[in-house]
């Protein structure tokens, strides 16, 4: 749609006294400004309509809900999932470093007018590396969590399609949403689309989705954040890291993690006699998704056998069966 083809919208609308459709639309221009690289009308149509949004929904309280969840339609509902997360960053058991990079994330988007007034922008385009079950995807929610914003996950089976230059047109609907509908996308198992442009088994089509995401990714100036997370950082090729404003390494937990962990998913029964030197020996090769669900397990026990307090032997048979299951 036009800027023109906007304004006439936009009046319409006022004359019918339809509100919604009228910050509707108003989000669609502020896309279609930041698309034609003006940035900085944009960004201040954007902060209009939250005020707009924030005035209609709670008088004196802008910004104290969480941002309106708008359902995905049309082709878009089988492009991505919508949903709110009741996930905190405290949440997670969390090493210094990794802390401190997602909490700087967090802080300079609840800032960001601070940030834009002096001509900076925000971290909001984050690449998460590292192996399965370290808590990228938790990342997502918890960063969704903290900002009250909507998490919209990509659906791949609906975006890859059969046809040439299919996918591409479908990923430029779902960065028009990115830049519509104020959000947390997160793009996980991110090498889907990532891969090198030069691998021996590349094909055509492959590149030139690629090529699309680069540039869309590089030219969005949205509101939004967008989270790509991969177990297989071998595989992205090179140019992909220089288009996010940061790249966030997960390892496997140590030692004090791992029981910071445990010790989390046990909260409520006793773990006094556990032997904590053997059973963080156990967790040594265990992703977190593993020793948290090592941790459920022996509680499940715990609760069939009528027990407030946790056995070594019990969290030692559930950290072997995790481990059994993964090798």
């Amino acid at each position: 749609m036009s800027t023109a083809r906007h304004i006439v919208a936009l009046l319409r609308c006022h004359i019918d006294g339809d509100d919604d459709r009228f910050l509707s639309v108003a989000t669609q221009l502020a896309a279609h400004e930041a698309r034609q690289g003006h940035g900085k009308l944009a960004q201040e149509l954007r902060e209009l309509i939250d005020a707009a949004k924030g005035k209609t929904a709670h008088v004196g309280r802008r910004g104290a809900g969480p941002v309106p969840l708008a359902q995905p339609k049309g082709e878009l509902s089988s492009l991505l999932s919508a949903r709110y997360s009741d996930i905190r960053l405290n949440s997670m058991v969390l090493g210094p470093n990794l802390k401190e990079r997602l909490t700087r994330v967090l802080t300079e988007q609840r800032q960001q007018e601070r940030l834009r007034a002096r001509g900076l922008t925000p971290r909001r385009k984050l690449l998460l590396i590292g192996p399965p079950g370290s808590g990228k995807t938790m990342t997502a929610s918890a960063l969704a969590g903290e900002l009250k914003l909507p998490l919209f996950t990509i659906l791949y089976e609906g975006l890859i399609g059969k046809l040439m230059g299919e996918t591409a047109t479908r990923l430029r609907l779902v960065f028009d949403a990115v830049a519509v509908q104020r959000g947390v996308y997160f793009f996980d198992e991110f090498d889907a689309i990532g891969s090198q442009r030069s691998h021996a088994n590349d094909v055509g089509e492959i590149r030139r989705v690629l090529n699309s995401f680069l540039q869309f990714l590089e030219n969005d100036d949205g509101p939004s954040l967008i989270v790509a997370a991969t177990n297989h950082p071998e595989l992205l090729d090179k140019a992909v890291f220089r288009r996010f404003d940061d790249v966030i390494i997960y390892g496997l937990p140590d030692p004090e993690i791992a029981r910071g962990i445990l010790e989390s998913h046990l909260t409520g029964f006793d773990v006094s006699d556990v032997n904590w030197s053997s059973i963080l020996e156990a967790t040594a090769g265990l992703s977190q998704a593993e020793v948290s669900r090592a941790a459920d397990e022996a509680a499940k026990i715990a609760v069939l056998e009528d027990r407030s307090e946790i056995r070594t032997p019990t969290l030692l048979s559930t950290l072997a069966e995790r481990r059994a299951a993964t090798s």
